[in-house]
């Protein structure tokens, strides 16, 4: 676009083809939030608890990749499969629901490969661990 097609107003012929191009949104419609479904999210924290090197870049950035695959694993369910793993923990598998004992096993492979992810560039770990709380 040159400088004189920038300055220079449109005539009507062009300003009505683009209005009449059907790819744009029509800016004249109101947004309607009745027809959006809110999300119901439980936020989770997590944090690399121990770790003897105090390069705050390095730990940050394993958190963000732990918490990246744990999202990636389990999507929305982290929480519910953190609270199944905590509760099979805590009581024998007789008395969890199938769904419990299926997403406590997914927080098993899912906590593993975060942790992998988290630990990856990090060197030295043997007493260092990632914490997850719901919020």
């Amino acid at each position: 676009m040159t400088q004189a097609e920038l300055f220079l107003s449109r005539d009507a012929a062009q300003v009505q083809t683009i209005a009449d191009q059907p790819d744009m949104p029509d800016e004249d419609v109101p947004f309607r939030f009745e027809n959006v479904e809110p999300v119901h999210r439980v936020t989770y924290i997590t944090r690399l608890v121990d770790y003897p090197h105090p390069a705050a870049d390095a730990v940050k950035v394993a958190e963000q990749r732990f918490r990246r695959e744990l999202d990636r694993q389990l999507g929305d369910d982290v929480v519910p499969a953190l609270r199944a793993f905590q509760n099979a923990s805590e009581s024998g598998e007789s008395d969890l629901t199938k769904d419990e004992v299926a997403l406590a096993k997914r927080w098993i492979k899912a906590f593993d490969a975060a942790r992998t992810a988290g630990f990856r560039d990090l060197g030295d770990t043997d007493e260092a661990f990632f914490d997850v709380r719901p919020v």
